[in-house]
C-alpha cells in the first residue's frame, strides 16, 4: 500500500512537471499558454531583428514566425499593425509579411526589423474560454539605443489541430496622444 502511495504521488509530481504549454487539441486554453505564446511572439521579433542586423535570411526568419505563431494557414486572422495607416488591416499572410520585413506596400519600413532588443507584454487581462482566448494590455519594445516604445495591444487565440496556439486577432496601436 506504501508502495502505491508512493508511486502514485511520484506520478501526480511528474504531471506537474508537463509544461502547460504543451496544450492538446480540444484542451481548454490556459493564461499560462497564453503568456508563453506572448514570450514566443516577442521572442520571435527580437530574432528577426537579429537575422537581419546579422546579415542574415530576415525573410525567411519572419515567415517561420507567421508560420508558427499565426493562424493564417488554419482560417482568417484579423490583423491591424501598430504602423499601418493608408492600409490599416492586413488580412493575407503576403500581407502580414510585407508590414514585418517591407515588400507588398509603401508605408511598409519594416516594423520586426528595426533593431529591436527586448519585448516585453504587460497584461491589463487575459480571458480564456475553452477554445479561444484575448488578452489585452501594452508591450514595449527596447530599440537598439536602448530607448522604449510602448505599444497597445489586443492579441486573440485559438488552438490548432496539433495543440499549438495560434494568433488570430492581432490589433496594435500607439497609445492616444492629445
Amino acid at each position: 500500500m506504501k508502495t502505491n502511495l508512493l508511486a502514485a504521488a511520484a506520478a501526480a509530481t511528474v504531471a506537474f512537471a508537463v509544461p502547460v504549454s504543451a496544450g492538446e487539441a480540444g484542451a481548454p486554453i490556459t493564461t499560462e499558454e497564453v503568456e508563453a505564446a506572448q514570450k514566443e511572439w516577442g521572442d520571435g521579433i527580437i530574432a528577426i531583428s537579429r537575422v537581419h542586423a546579422d546579415g542574415g535570411d530576415y525573410t525567411a526568419r519572419a515567415r517561420e514566425h507567421l508560420d508558427d505563431l499565426y493562424n493564417y494557414d488554419h482560417g482568417m486572422v484579423l490583423f491591424k499593425p501598430t504602423l499601418a495607416a493608408e492600409d490599416q488591416f492586413r488580412g493575407t499572410y503576403d500581407e502580414a509579411l510585407s508590414y514585418f520585413v517591407t515588400g507588398m506596400r509603401a508605408e511598409d519600413s519594416g516594423f520586426a526589423i528595426k533593431g529591436w532588443t527586448d519585448v516585453r507584454f504587460e497584461n491589463e487581462g487575459i480571458v480564456t474560454d475553452d477554445d479561444n482566448a484575448m488578452a489585452m494590455g501594452n508591450y514595449y519594445f527596447t530599440g537598439p539605443d536602448g530607448s522604449v516604445t510602448k505599444v497597445e495591444y489586443t492579441f486573440g487565440y485559438v488552438r490548432d489541430e496539433d495543440g499549438d496556439l495560434r494568433i488570430n486577432v492581432h490589433h496594435s496601436s500607439m497609445p492616444f496622444s492629445s
